[in-house]
């Protein structure tokens, strides 16, 4: 496990923000933020991304430095944070900046990221696991098949936020949809072929702006929850969507949950793998799980 070269200070703190995340949401509340962490805090700063690569840097230098790492940005500045941070052997803080904000939603973090920042004072530190999809860390769900087309069209559109994005999203990617014949393999077993809809690796139970898509996954089990949504017709699909707000849809026919350390998997058909709202990986994927990899200041687990 990497080692940061000077203890944390949990009172001393680097936020990093995409002050653009959630449509200039993060941007627009850095402010006050800011004073809510002031009030708990002895020494907190600030620095805004300039890319996606540079939150890299940016929480290498908090670890270097002592400082807590605090991602104030959409799941996808989370995920990237959260890789560089575990690799400086640094600690991580997250507050809900961007449209969907999922990760925060799975770990009771408040939707409100003012008082999230003002929660963080009775934080406790945890010890999670971190999975990569090729190489590239990603704290959520990691999937690809029509959840790839989905994020696609989520990605462009710049008018809705949270759950209404990514079901706007859902309704445009169904008509040309066509079922996908995925290859996967769980950890040393024999490879199986899938027909379908999808396939996601899951860390955390949430994706798509509320989605409980895993509802049984544990960020500190060690495992991936692996779903498969399995051939349906586009009605039943539509039938099945409700149920996903929920998590009830994983008690049907049409989805099978299984759960690895680590899978392979690729597809007949080209598709970018998606993790955190951001593209991580192309096909084939080796997707891993790296126990209890990221130190990380969040509520107390229940």
């Amino acid at each position: 496990m990497p080692i940061a070269a000077v203890p944390i200070a949990r009172d001393r703190l680097r936020v990093i923000v995409n002050p653009s995340a959630g449509g200039g949401r993060a941007g627009r509340v850095l402010e006050d933020v800011l004073g809510a962490l002031r009030g708990w805090a002895s020494d907190v700063e600030v620095t805004r991304t300039r890319d996606i690569a540079h939150a890299d840097e940016l929480a290498a230098e908090a670890a270097g430095s002592g400082r807590v790492a605090v991602a104030l940005g959409g799941d996808g500045l989370v995920g990237r944070v959260a890789g560089a941070t575990a690799r400086a052997g640094g600690l991580l803080a997250v507050l809900p900046g961007g449209r969907g904000n999922d990760f925060a939603r799975g770990l009771g973090i408040s939707r409100d990221p003012v008082a999230a920042a003002a929660a963080l004072a009775g934080a406790v530190e945890r010890r999670i696991d971190l999975p990569e999809a090729n190489g590239t860390a990603f704290i959520g769900i990691a999937s690809l098949g029509f959840d790839s087309d989905v994020q696609v069209i989520a990605n462009r559109t710049r008018l809705l936020r949270g759950q209404s994005v990514y079901t706007y999203s859902t309704m445009r990617a169904l008509v040309p949809w066509r079922p996908a014949r995925f290859t996967v393999r769980l950890d040393d077993g024999e490879p199986r072929e899938v027909v379908g809809w999808s396939v996601a690796a899951a860390n955390a139970q949430y994706y798509g702006g509320g989605m409980r898509y895993a509802p049984d996954a544990d960020v500190a089990d060690g495992l991936l929850d692996v779903v498969f949504l399995h051939r349906m017709s586009r009605l039943t699909l539509l039938l099945l969507f409700h149920k996903v707000f929920k998590g009830t849809h994983v008690d049907t026919k049409h989805v099978t949950v299984l759960r690895a350390r680590r899978l392979t998997v690729d597809a007949d058909r080209p598709f970018q793998v998606y993790a955190d709202g951001d593209p991580v990986a192309d096909l084939p994927t080796e997707i891993v799980v790296r126990p209890g990899a990221l130190r990380l200041l969040a509520p107390p687990a229940d």
